[in-house]
């Protein structure tokens, strides 16, 4: 009796890349947008005090709002570069559009990113012009000492 063998199929499998192109392009948008933000939190011109006593946040800020100030004790907020008293018009716009979305300044924290150099004054005057405008919470970035 003889056996027939049979012949091996001869057309091609290929697999369909697409799930895996879209897969690849989602993931470059993702982390382009996630180095966006992690740059919005950091400028050039300050450089953070050391501490033993720095950690990571515990928590994501539901609303922060980022104020860097210089060496000069000038705060940058947006981008703009501004004295102490010149932040009044600029926190009061950020409380307007927690009011629009029913919140109030209470509800915002503030995040102080202040050069290792800056005199301590000029952090309190920031802080009380930023109390003054109805923002009351706080914190002060500073590198950890490793």
């Amino acid at each position: 009796m003889r056996m027939r063998r049979k012949k091996a199929d001869s057309s091609i499998h290929e697999a369909d890349l697409t799930p895996m192109i879209d897969m690849t392009f989602q993931l470059i948008a993702f982390f382009m947008v996630l180095i966006n933000f992690s740059q919005s939190e950091q400028n050039d011109k300050v450089k953070l005090p050391l501490s033993d006593l720095a950690k990571p946040p515990q928590e994501v800020m539901e609303y922060p709002i980022t104020i860097h100030v210089t060496k000069a004790g000038i705060a940058i907020i947006g981008g703009r570069e501004v004295p102490a008293i010149g932040l009044k018009p600029l926190l009061q716009n950020e409380a307007n559009v927690l009011k629009f979305m029913d919140k109030s300044p209470t509800d915002a924290s503030i995040i102080i990113r202040g050069h290792r150099e800056a005199a301590t004054g000029k952090i309190q005057d920031i802080i009380k012009v930023c109390q003054e405008q109805g923002f009351d919470h706080f914190t002060l970035r500073a590198k950890e000492n490793l």
